[in-house]
């Protein structure tokens, strides 16, 4: 009705002599203000408003989230020799280093004392890898070499050929060839300059599988998908979605983690055929709220979807300097005094001024780390503040300390 008004009261002045431009634009605007209102009263066309809810769910590959039971990695370990160092190896305290030594010549036809041999050249270490799921013999796969004695340096060394075993006992692989150092150590006594690591090194494809790790897929009546990330929700979701791409339920959520699917009753041709049907399915996935701190770096990694209650938070700084000076005393000419060195201790306390923030009900913990940085706040006191939040309950997620 009041547009239908408008529109006859805008006509009324276009058909007089001396139209009035003011009032026409006037009644165009309240036309249009009209008009918009609806989209106004919707909210916004895009995004999420402010406020407590959770975040939206986005769209994974359930090969993202989850991985298959008994298809793993395995953890191999061996100890060698690294040989070609430039004089930078293991001292002769080091006795394991040179008993190797004496063993690894005597099985080439070489036999020594161990008491009498001083070699600077060679270091011991221990040399790790992964095996990864399904290899097969000639894979290559990476190796780390760490020194275990006194060595300075490993650069430029060679790794002699060293057997890795697993937690069995059983040797899966074989290892040898030059090393790479991501670092250096350079000069002698007190004059040395040292870049990372120089004690630890890395061959790439260094290592041959010499024995196969391979899972019998075919003998799987069933396929267990474990989450990553142990959530109820996303243990139903999976199975739901299983169960709608074949059309009939064969996947069932144990619990938290674990979905089981039946291979028979899914009709797939193979094991890996119905694996990759699976794994390229996507599900509506929510990152959990979660806020993680690592106390030794001042880290703090946060999701986003952690909110917080109303909370205030007051923060302070108490500061305890003690300094130990060495002071020389020393007498007066002529007298019976000598000179003395004397121990001088100052201790000085600052207190800082109490500072405090407010935030209101559905802040995230970025409003909360902005505020603490405007009030001064290092990264150690907001990571103390947090557990405070948390332990008064005002932390709206789980606080995870590494």
């Amino acid at each position: 009705m009041a547009i239908e008004f408008l529109t006859r009261k805008i006509r009324g002045l276009e058909q007089g002599n001396r139209p009035k431009w003011r009032e026409k634009f006037a009644l165009f605007a309240a036309m249009w203000l009209l008009c918009a209102l609806p989209l106004f009263a919707s909210g916004p066309l895009s995004g999420p408003g402010p406020g407590p809810g959770p975040g939206p769910d986005r769209k994974v590959l359930i090969r993202d989230v989850t991985q298959i039971e008994g298809v793993r990695d395995n953890q191999l370990v061996g100890y060698g020799l690294v040989i070609g160092l430039n004089r930078t190896g293991d001292t002769q305290q080091t006795f394991f280093t040179v008993q190797t030594l004496a063993n690894t010549l005597l099985r080439m036809g070489v036999q020594i004392s161990p008491g009498v041999v001083v070699v600077k050249n060679v270091a011991a270490v221990f040399v790790t890898a992964t095996l990864p799921a399904f290899a097969r013999p000639g894979m290559k796969v990476d190796v780390t070499v760490s020194s275990v004695g006194d060595a300075k340096s490993i650069e430029g060394g060679v790794l002699l050929l060293t057997a890795m075993r697993a937690a069995n006992g059983q040797v899966y692989a074989e290892a040898q060839g030059p090393l790479v150092i991501g670092g250096y150590s350079e000069g002698a006594s007190g004059n040395s300059k040292s870049v990372n690591h120089p004690t630890v090194g890395r061959i790439a494809e260094g290592g041959m599988v010499e024995r196969d790790a391979v899972v019998d897929l075919s003998r799987f009546q069933v396929v267990s998908l474990l989450l990553l990330n142990s959530d109820f929700t996303a243990a139903r979701d999976v199975a739901d979605v299983i169960n709608k791409e074949f059309g009939k339920t064969i996947a069932k959520a144990l619990d938290s983690r674990c979905i089981a699917v039946n291979v028979a009753d899914s009709g797939a041709s193979s094991v890996p055929i119905l694996i990759s049907r699976i794994q390229n399915l996507s599900i509506n996935f929510r990152s959990p709220a979660k806020v993680v701190v690592n106390e030794r770096t001042g880290t703090i990694v946060m999701g986003g979807d952690v909110r917080l209650s109303p909370v205030s938070v007051i923060h302070g700084s108490l500061t305890i300097e003690v300094q130990t000076a060495q002071i020389v005393s020393q007498p007066l000419p002529n007298s019976a005094g000598k000179t003395e060195t004397l121990t001088q201790t100052t201790v000085s306390v600052n207190d800082a001024p109490a500072q405090s923030i407010q935030l209101e009900e559905g802040a995230n913990v970025d409003e909360l780390i902005k505020g603490l940085h405007a009030i001064g706040a290092t990264s150690h006191d907001i990571i103390a503040i947090l557990q405070a939040i948390k332990a008064a309950g005002g932390l709206q997620a789980d606080l995870e300390v590494i």
